[in-house]
């Protein structure tokens, strides 16, 4: 098996090529960075640029899967630079895959799989979310996961399977939205934001990692919640994190217009609330590793000198 990848060299995508690799996959990756291209036996770089429609059509050469993650971070301010920055990376990265695949065949391609997010259900403390939900959060990040998704369905035109992973918070210690929670806690001034009683539908980015090869082998086609079974309120999250780090909890929690003066309409991130459902991905035979946020956080943050994989070690910087 070869699998292409796209967003390979971000968080997520790191943890995937190191998956891929530790299980003999090879991987091809696309970058728009002539720094970040290497070439090892079963791990090549290829240069693209989905906003001038540019690809390398020999990133396809053997390939029988596609994992797609491109997309510019959502954690900057929502200018109305940013937002277009943020919609046409998602879109038009999705074009120039289509549009690449299209000259060269998609005969062999037996999967393909898609970044997508939580952020498509409506703001709700109330409701649980499956993936049959119709609706849409009526916010910026409701507008691009919507056509973020409409986007990837057009390679069913092709007759492949075509998975959207619906991800939620990613815990990781290496990136992400982890460490900037976990930032002001560690210096003695952190604290929940809002009421804290909206919903946060974790995952442990080793989960999401094997979500994304699960989807891959077993040809899952359809939207999936790659969420972890037990979600945790923005408060009680913000309290584990406290209890791992060794830290108090003793400023008053964060207002809306506090967070909105800061962060502008990026701070909805913060207060939306999301309690969604993993059931359709468990259903299909995946077991999670990380089910108790206690027990990711835990992992993550009170490992020991945790030893680097044979591919940290073989691949180096890569995948740190």
């Amino acid at each position: 098996m070869k699998v292409l990848i796209t967003g390979a060299t971000g968080l997520v995508g790191k943890a995937i090529v190191a998956l891929c690799l530790e299980n003999q996959i090879a991987v091809n990756y696309l970058s728009t960075s002539k720094k970040k291209i290497v070439s090892h036996p079963n791990y090549r770089g290829f240069l693209w640029d989905p906003m001038e429609n540019k690809i390398d059509q020999d990133c396809f050469e053997g390939v029988t899967a596609i994992i797609n993650l491109a997309g510019s971070s959502i954690s900057k301010r929502w200018t109305a630079r940013n937002k277009r920055r943020i919609l046409l990376s998602r879109t038009q990265s999705l074009q120039t895959l289509y549009q690449g695949l299209e000259k060269v065949g998609a005969g062999n391609i037996t999967s393909f799989v898609t970044a997508s997010a939580i952020g498509i259900y409506p703001d709700s403390v109330d409701h649980y979310y499956g993936e049959s939900y119709k609706g849409v959060d009526q916010s910026f990040l409701g507008e691009v996961v919507q056509l973020w998704e409409r986007e990837a369905d057009t390679f069913d035109k092709m007759g492949l399977p075509v998975a959207k992973i619906r991800t939620g918070l990613v815990l990781s210690e290496k990136g992400g939205a982890l460490p900037k929670i976990a930032k002001p806690i560690k210096n003695y001034i952190g604290s929940a934001f809002g009421s804290g009683a909206q919903w946060q539908s974790w995952i442990h980015i080793q989960d999401l990692a094997r979500i994304y090869l699960f989807a891959v082998e077993h040809k899952l086609q359809g939207a999936y919640n790659a969420v972890a079974p037990n979600p945790v309120t923005n408060a009680k999250l913000t309290k584990r994190i406290s209890e791992v780090l060794e830290r108090p909890l003793w400023m008053p929690n964060i207002p809306r217009f506090v967070a909105r003066l800061i962060l502008g309409e990026m701070s909805y991130l913060l207060y939306s609330s999301q309690r969604v459902s993993c059931k359709k991905l468990e259903e299909e035979g995946y077991n999670f590793d990380f089910s108790n946020v206690c027990t990711a956080l835990k992992e993550l943050y009170l490992q020991k000198n945790p030893k680097k994989s044979s591919v940290e070690t073989e691949y180096g910087k890569e995948f740190v």
